[in-house]
């Protein structure tokens, strides 16, 4: 017997469309059907005009963030099977961005706070190569080591209470990734990444909701890296207002 299910995906189309809208598709569905699955199944079938994003198939690349029924997911590792019992899916875009085309959206404001705390090994000293590589113990790379897995994949912005409030907000994973490399024992950018941090739209606005570290799909704990790094800027919060003052 055939498993149907009913996939209602957000359509959007610039130019045409003042808001997003539901279309509904019936499909078959199997046991080993992702939700990727399904929208690849829409568009070769039904929509060829349907827009999404993915690349990897094996939740590396982030690509395919979406909100599945109300939450953000990566779409190539939720199955269809997990909502059978529902009888019908929602896929929507990452709307807390703006969106471009039905399940995609504009990716440039996350990215822009991604280089916003220069995520990457600043040494004001760099070694000389004939000095070989740089020696990390394990207890050293542990510090940051849950940090690195981060995928970019965006779901903790749409998450993330503030995010909606405050579009600048600087947000879970660019926090966590420059908390990553200030805990690297061969990086020395620390002063200006809190720059970044410390200001209007930095660290400081997130009230610890936690639900960024719920949706995370590489359990990087973004919301711990945050309280771990608002700790860790007091010297520097402190610092530059003593220096306001005494300008």
């Amino acid at each position: 017997m055939s498993q149907i299910i009913k996939l209602e995906v957000m359509r959007y189309r610039p130019g045409i469309d003042e808001k997003p809208w539901p279309q509904v598709f019936e499909i078959e569905w199997t046991q080993d059907m992702s939700i990727l699955d399904a929208l690849a199944l829409i568009k070769d079938d039904f929509e060829p005009e349907l827009a999404y994003r993915w690349s990897c198939r094996m939740e590396v690349c982030g690509s395919c963030g979406m909100v599945v029924n109300g939450e953000p997911k990566l779409a190539c590792s939720t199955f269809v099977r997990e909502y059978a019992s529902a009888g019908k899916i929602t896929v929507g875009a990452l709307d807390q961005f703006p969106i471009e085309k039905d399940l995609i959206v504009d990716a440039d404001p996350f990215i822009e706070k991604l280089e916003s705390v220069k995520p990457y090994i600043i040494n004001k000293n760099p070694r000389a190569l004939a000095d070989k590589e740089y020696r990390q113990t394990p207890a050293e790379l542990a510090k940051f080591k849950q940090y690195t897995m981060c995928i970019n994949c965006m779901l903790c912005y749409q998450a993330c209470p503030q995010v909606g409030l405050n579009a600048d907000f600087l947000g879970p994973a660019a926090t966590a990734l420059a908390h990553r490399y200030n805990l690297d024992n061969r990086d020395t950018g620390k002063t200006a990444r809190f720059k970044v941090m410390n200001g209007e739209n930095g660290i400081w606005p997130c009230t610890f909701v936690g639900y960024c570290s719920e949706v995370c799909p590489k359990h990087v704990d973004p919301a711990g890296a945050i309280q771990q790094a608002k700790a860790a800027a007091v010297p520097f919060w402190a610092l530059s207002n003593l220096k306001k003052e005494e300008a």
